[in-house]
């Protein structure tokens, strides 16, 4: 089993990877882990730093040492220079002279007893360089000793000097215990603030759950307040922002059912009591000669109505963006086709087109059918004989009539659904036109707008995100122009 097994086996790990445990417990449980490696790292990183200081400054301290003896010993060798237990004992230390042979040599009186090793040796015999090595006496103290070369009377030795390392190695223990405890109390410190952090930090999500926890039960879309500006104050934002769309949508969806209910009563009613007449009518035989088939002409014109108006509603549920089936085209083609289509229905009407290209992406099927209820709109309301004028000029299209115009205080309401208007509730429509207008510019990126013409009719103005011929050619020259040298 590798490191990496044995830690995914170890328990904190799997507290961390636990999907059951609070993202706040893993939180805590992260900054534990976090901690507790750093003050792992720094402690055993400044233990083994001061450890190797100390180490190399009392070697620094036995070489000097032994040059200071080896001046002495140079005088006379057989007896150590003079150097006595008590000297020794005061600078404490212990001193020995090992001969290339094996010989060595302590000072008279000497109690602790050192074996020097092959590195001793390789230095006497060598006499280059110096060793410095950690070693055990007979009675089990630790020293340090270090042996340096010196070559006394023609004869090669190694000047070995060691000092017991109790009082180095307390003082490492007093260290390590010192950063253990210091380190311990750190952790216990960060388990406190990662706590308290972290139910800081969960604070804005937990408010965020009640809250959707609030809407499943109550159905009631309330926002929450927001209490900062941070990641999680934008994410509060944004859950505010889809509650307010939630609750817009309810409400359109709430007002187009209510409002459909009660266009769909009418033809509804008016084809049951014909259908009930026709079904009398098989029994009695009541209905004069002729009445039957107005009847029946009656039922299929409520029919298309009825089925003209599922469609309209059937356009204006849809509350997507132009994703379908988008592509390149001119708005021009699109106008040219609803003024055909519009030309048929009113057959005693002038149209003065004037259609300058407008290139843009988008489905030309949807935008036929708004320009289609617009025309439509100015042919429905046309005197005879009147013009009907459509001009596609940059990125406006403008469709304007001759007929009544709108009231100044029907112009806020004309893209209403279901809203028709005093001039307009005897005339054949669902209601419904204007609006599926305003939805599918609005899909485009576009806006529509509605006012009186300068010849007292209603002018409709439809401004699109395009280019023109101009704005493509000014765009074809910015690319091909050729860069300008100094």
């Amino acid at each position: 089993m590798n490191l990496l097994d044995r830690l995914a086996r170890t328990w904190p790990w799997r507290r961390l990877q636990d999907r059951r445990s609070s993202l706040s417990r893993r939180l805590v449980w992260l900054s534990v882990l976090s901690v507790s490696a750093t003050v792992l790292m720094v402690a055993t990183g400044a233990y083994w730093m001061t450890r190797f200081s100390l180490y190399n400054q009392l070697d620094d301290e036995l070489i000097d040492v032994a040059a200071y003896s080896a001046a002495q010993i140079q005088t006379d060798v057989e007896g150590m220079g003079g150097l006595n237990t008590s000297a020794l004992r005061a600078a404490n230390v212990t001193l020995m002279l090992l001969a290339s042979d094996g010989r060595a040599q302590q000072v008279r009186g000497a109690s602790v007893a050192l074996e020097p090793g092959d590195e001793e040796l390789a230095v006497a015999r060598t006499q280059t360089g110096d060793s410095a090595r950690t070693v055990t006496d007979t009675n089990g103290s630790r020293y340090r000793m270090v042996a340096v070369p010196q070559t006394m009377q023609g004869t090669r030795y190694a000047l070995v000097i060691a000092r017991p390392l109790g009082p180095t190695e307390a003082t490492l223990h007093w260290l390590w215990l010192t950063m253990m405890t210091t380190g311990g109390l750190g952790l216990l410190l960060s388990v406190l603030l990662g706590w308290l952090s972290s139910r800081q930090a969960m604070q804005p999500l937990r408010n965020l759950s009640g809250a959707v926890a609030h809407v499943t039960e109550t159905d009631e879309l309330t926002p929450i307040e927001i209490h900062s500006e941070d990641e999680l104050g934008e994410l509060t934002r944004s859950f505010n922002t889809m509650l307010n769309s939630l609750s817009s949508s309810r409400e359109r969806q709430k007002r187009l059912i209510a409002d459909a209910g009660h266009e769909l009563r009418t033809p509804l009613t008016s084809m049951r009591t014909n259908i009930e007449l026709l079904v009398a009518d098989e029994k009695t035989g009541m209905l004069p000669e002729g009445a039957r088939g107005e009847i029946l002409h009656d039922i299929a014109a409520q029919l298309g109505e009825f089925t003209s108006l599922v469609g309209d509603l059937v356009q204006l549920s849809r509350e997507d963006k132009v994703t379908a089936n988008p592509e390149p085209m001119d708005l021009r083609d699109v106008v040219e086709s609803a003024i055909v289509r519009a030309k048929r229905r009113g057959p005693g009407l002038v149209f003065d087109v004037e259609l300058n290209p407008l290139f843009l992406v988008g489905e030309p099927d949807t935008l036929e059918r708004a320009v289609t209820n617009l025309l439509d709109n100015a042919v429905k309301f046309s005197p005879p004989g009147s013009t009907i004028h459509v001009h596609l000029q940059g990125d406006t299209l403008r469709i304007a009539d001759q007929g009544p115009g709108i009231a100044d205080e029907d112009l806020p309401h004309v893209f209403d659904r279901f809203y028709r208007s005093d001039q307009a509730r005897n005339t054949p429509g669902t209601g419904l036109g204007l609006s599926i207008v305003a939805h599918t510019i609005k899909a485009h990126g576009g806006e529509v707008t509605a006012q009186r013409s300068a010849e007292g009719g209603a002018e409709f103005i439809v401004r699109l995100p395009g280019k023109t011929v101009e704005d493509q050619q000014a765009e074809d020259d910015t690319v091909t122009m050729p860069a300008i040298k100094d």
